[in-house]
């Protein structure tokens, strides 16, 4: 993956770039034009408080755009629908399914083609230090809420990996860097 960026770029890019940067971290067309409009952030803190807001914006179908976004949970991310930085921030997220063996593999495809058929989107979590086995664990819960909870869990565990995305593609403020440009 390239180098992080900072707040000032992103304050400083175009909109279609800026808008190209924020879809790597969530596929909601919504969420993207309004972390679009938020700039200037000036701080990587503003960002994430403009990630929260921003989300707090999102209805249903925002949510399963972003949703429709990210690969199956174990299944590699060029038979889904991502491509490039978001690809390659999908499969570290997921590294912990590559190391499982065949058969936990197959049970995180089943659990997650039943979550599919029962709610109609693929299942989320945010895998970043988790096991193969807990995600599988997790999913089989999951699979006994009603959609109306399963589509707050699902929302949650977007904005949890929307922020991880951001605070991996942003370079964290830093008081001597700053203090070094002036």
């Amino acid at each position: 993956m390239s180098d992080k960026i900072t707040v000032q770029d992103i304050d400083q890019m175009k909109p279609d770039q800026a808008r190209g940067l924020f879809a790597q971290c969530c596929g909601s067309s919504k969420w993207v034009n309004e972390m679009t409009a938020r700039r200037p952030m000036r701080t990587l803190d503003n960002v994430l408080k403009a990630a929260d807001k921003a989300a707090d914006t999102l209805d249903t179908q925002d949510w399963l755009e972003a949703f429709a976004h990210h690969p199956r949970i174990g299944e590699s991310a060029a038979s889904a629908q991502v491509k490039g930085v978001v690809a390659e921030l999908a499969a570290n997220e997921q590294s912990a399914v590559g190391a499982a063996d065949n058969d936990l593999k197959a049970a995180l495809m089943n659990a997650n083609q039943e979550h599919e058929r029962k709610f109609g989107y693929i299942y989320i979590v945010c895998a970043t230090g988790k096991s193969a086995e807990e995600m599988l664990e997790i999913a089989r819960k999951r699979l006994g809420n009603d959609m109306d909870k399963e589509l707050r869990v699902s929302a949650d565990e977007q904005r949890q990996i929307t922020r991880l995305r951001l605070e991996k593609l942003i370079e964290r403020d830093d008081e001597n860097r700053k203090g070094a440009k002036r």
